[in-house]
């Protein structure tokens, strides 16, 4: 793989500016130039598309449209905020790394590309994206659209999804970025990734880029990128109790960190080789909470699929028999009514189990 020369370069920058400038998604976070808003949806768009992200942008601004307004938040209603746009460490991590602007930054979102780097959740691409958007900062930005379309521009055809190809891509990005206008091309190469140079099916008619397409030029639109390929995840089965007492049920808080981190769930456990689903709910309420309970009845079966493993969930009735609550693994606790449940932040698969629950008892 040869990157071309400064002239072709050029001649790849003025057009791709030119369809970015006509052609672009009215999207909510480029209306401003705020660099928290765009922080945010940065944040937001990472491993999300961006119609999904969009009526949550909409609707965290509402909530918290500033970084103090984020940082004097709690957690509880942060991650309420954010229930069920996933990946909910990305929640924690901007509400971590708000607190740091307002208590170390005077509340200005640092136009330092190092200061801004060193926030919790900022990585590489992060720190390219909003320090160039927000500031003109000349860092090129290096997503899965951004190396899809080096990929095919420069015909590289080492695997996109190993580590060791990441310099070369790292390298395209940064030689193929247009100085001059660094936030804007960086949006450019990314919404050209997203809406034309698309995996599949490529629009190539739609290009504003053919005459400079290696891939296009030699007909292997569709062989690139390369991809090594991983292996199908695994499924685990786990049992979940949907334990009741005085018209209360019981919600179980995860710790802060980890998958999942600080939101609600119905408590369980995973099932062991060798034991039944209702063993390992009795076993997972007895050891985490402390609780005695008779498994009554399996009222569900529910799957769900994260981006490394899917769940089966067997989910069961219990009755509260005895003990009292010693937490060991979960960070708290509550009885909750049922009219209650909607102000706690669930995960999708605690949702799953709600929606159950909801339809038996109509």
């Amino acid at each position: 793989m040869t990157i071309a020369d400064e002239s072709i370069l050029n001649k790849i920058r003025a057009p791709l500016l030119d369809w970015y400038s006509v052609h672009h998604r009215r999207l909510p976070w480029r209306e401003t130039r705020d660099p928290y808003r765009i922080w945010v949806s940065e944040v937001m768009l990472q491993q999300t598309q961006a119609k999904t992200v969009a009526p949550y942008y909409v609707r965290f601004i509402s909530a918290f449209p500033d970084a103090g307004e984020l940082a004097r938040a709690d957690l509880d209603r942060v991650l309420k905020t954010w229930e069920g746009l996933g990946y909910y460490a990305r929640a924690r991590n901007l509400h971590r790394a708000a607190r740091i602007v307002c208590e170390q930054h005077g509340g200005r979102i640092p136009d330092d590309p190092v200061a801004f780097r060193a926030l919790p959740g900022v990585g590489d691409y992060i720190c390219a994206a909003v320090q160039s958007i927000a500031f003109g900062a000349g860092l090129a930005v290096l997503d899965g659209n951004v190396r899809r379309v080096l990929a095919r521009l420069f015909v590289i055809d080492v695997p996109v999804d190993r580590t060791f190809a990441q310099g070369t891509f790292r390298e395209a990005a940064d030689r193929l970025l247009d100085p001059g206008e660094p936030g804007t091309f960086n949006q450019a190469v990314m919404e050209l990734g997203a809406v034309i140079c698309r995996p599949a099916k490529p629009f190539c008619a739609d290009c504003p880029l053919p005459p400079h397409c290696r891939a296009h030029q030699t007909s292997r639109q569709r062989d690139l990128p390369v991809r090594a390929g991983k292996a199908p995840p695994p499924t685990y089965h786990f049992a979940a109790a949907v334990v009741e007492e005085g018209g209360r049920l019981l919600l179980a808080r995860r710790q802060p960190e980890g998958l999942l981190g600080g939101l609600w769930e119905f408590p369980g456990a995973k099932v062991e080789n060798g034991e039944t689903p209702e063993a390992a709910c009795a076993r997972g309420i007895r050891r985490s909470l402390g609780l005695i309970v008779d498994v009554e009845e399996r009222i569900a079966r529910v799957r769900h699929a994260y981006t490394h493993f899917k769940m089966e969930i067997d989910v069961f009735r219990c009755r509260h028999r005895g003990g009292a609550v010693v937490l060991d693994g979960p960070a708290d606790y509550r009885w909750v009514a049922r009219e209650e449940l909607d102000g706690f932040a669930l995960p999708r698969a605690s949702h799953k189990i709600l929606a159950h629950l909801r339809h038996r008892s109509r």
